[in-house]
């Protein structure tokens, strides 16, 4: 359990989706767990309080991901201690009643994407079943090992979680997805499963699959267990699938159990530059820089890169006053020899990008299209099925940053719709 952040930095926008407005003043004192923002938009998530304390600036900041975006400064009350939350009695809740908790809460996509989780569960509205629920513990990055911790930690709660999801959606196949590197966690599911009395539990199979990235994407473990494919331009509730990761399932077992929003997640601390990686329960809010003055971290070299995420599908930062998002799985600091950058050389049409991409795109058409600003060509090229993986750009003989350019046509493709 990490340290309260002295001074928490909460940015309104955390997730895919409308940005919140801000529902504090400069001056306000807020209580932990207090909403901080919210928007009526359907595609969106509230942010809320991880501290107590008092609202001393509402300004854009520097986010990990989108660049400067408004977010809420909070000095916290030193006096005041963690908040205890009073279990509540979950037996009368509706699936009405679980999807709004989850939608209160604020909960996000932990695995990294943030997308708004009450939106997932949200299927009757879309008119669409769900026939399979995979709960997904892959975490096929290299370094994270945060989920791992999660899934050992607190088997029961992610079963009480999935139980709540089962209820939600009625799926006929329930499966928790866990590469065979996680002998723990593998291990700690299969006793709960079979030592459990509780009859839905018995319906969920533990499914160990080849330790592989990027096999962690929703449509590669899709294809892992069932043998069967996501169209192209479609999602997993098209075919009758939903994916959850295992984290987002405890903060649902949370959300519904205790009312606790999301303030709080598990991050991995690693990199070549570290005596000793670890995983820590950190307050979202908590920057970089205080992670780095606080928590007693041993450098073995100075870090020549800082990436929030994972190695493939991280991005490196530019500075350290970059808060903890509910999305981020990781910091990494990497030495110079670790993250040494490569000057961009012609592509040598070698097609070894087009051999390792998981969803069978042509990432170096895609790159000609983008430079050249041919945008139609771009979309007709299905850049959207792209999750970014960095399989083709760590494949690359000639060091071309495919990843960038697609991120750049992905940004111009939205614009022109």
């Amino acid at each position: 359990e990490a340290p309260l952040p002295k001074v928490a930095v909460v940015p309104l926008s955390q997730h895919i989706g409308a940005p919140n407005q801000p529902l504090v003043a400069k001056g306000d004192i807020v209580e932990e767990g207090q909403l901080l923002g919210k928007v009526d938009s359907f595609v969106s998530a509230p942010v809320h309080s991880p501290v107590c304390g008092t609202v001393t600036d509402i300004k854009k900041a520097f986010h990990p991901v989108f660049g400067p975006v408004m977010s809420v400064f909070i000095q916290r009350d030193e006096t005041k201690g963690r908040k205890t939350y009073a279990e509540q009695d979950v037996e009368a809740f509706s699936p009405e009643d679980i999807i709004e908790k989850v939608k209160n809460a604020g909960i996000v996509g932990m695995g990294g994407a943030a997308f708004p989780t009450y939106v997932k569960l949200s299927v009757k509205e879309s008119k669409k079943e769900i026939d399979t629920l995979i709960i997904n513990g892959a975490e096929c990055e290299p370094y994270l090992t945060c989920d791992h911790i999660i899934m050992t930690r607190k088997t029961q709660e992610i079963l009480k979680g999935i139980e709540l999801l089962m209820q939600v959606i009625e799926p006929k196949n329930v499966y928790i997805a866990i590469e065979d590197n996680k002998k723990a966690a593998l291990f700690s599911f299969q006793k709960a499963i079979r030592e459990s009395t509780h009859k839905p539990i018995s319906k969920i199979r533990v499914v160990p699959l080849k330790t592989k990235y990027p096999q962690g994407g929703e449509k590669q473990l899709i294809k892992a267990i069932s043998g069967r494919e996501v169209p192209p331009g479609g999602l997993p509730l098209d075919i009758g699938f939903l994916v959850q990761n295992a984290a987002t399932v405890y903060a649902i077992y949370e959300a519904v159990y205790f009312d606790r929003p999301l303030i709080e997640r598990m991050v991995t601390i690693s990199g070549d530059c570290l005596e000793r990686a670890g995983n820590y329960l950190i307050r979202v809010g908590t920057t970089v820089k205080e992670i780095m003055e606080s928590y007693g971290l041993e450098f073995a070299c100075e870090p020549s890169k800082i990436i929030m995420g994972g190695a493939m599908m991280g991005v490196a930062q530019p500075q350290v006053d970059v808060p903890v998002l509910k999305g981020t799985s990781g910091i990494l600091f990497l030495s110079e020899k670790a993250s040494k950058v490569f000057e961009e050389g012609p592509c040598l049409r070698c097609a070894k990008c087009v051999d390792v991409c998981p969803v069978r795109l042509l990432p170096t058409e895609i790159m000609r299209n983008v430079k050249k600003q041919r945008w139609e060509e771009v979309d007709k090229l299905y850049i959207s099925d792209c999750m970014e993986c960095g399989s083709c750009m760590y494949e690359c003989p000639a060091r071309i940053p495919l990843v960038q350019y697609i991120k750049e046509g992905k940004a111009a493709v939205a614009g022109k719709k």
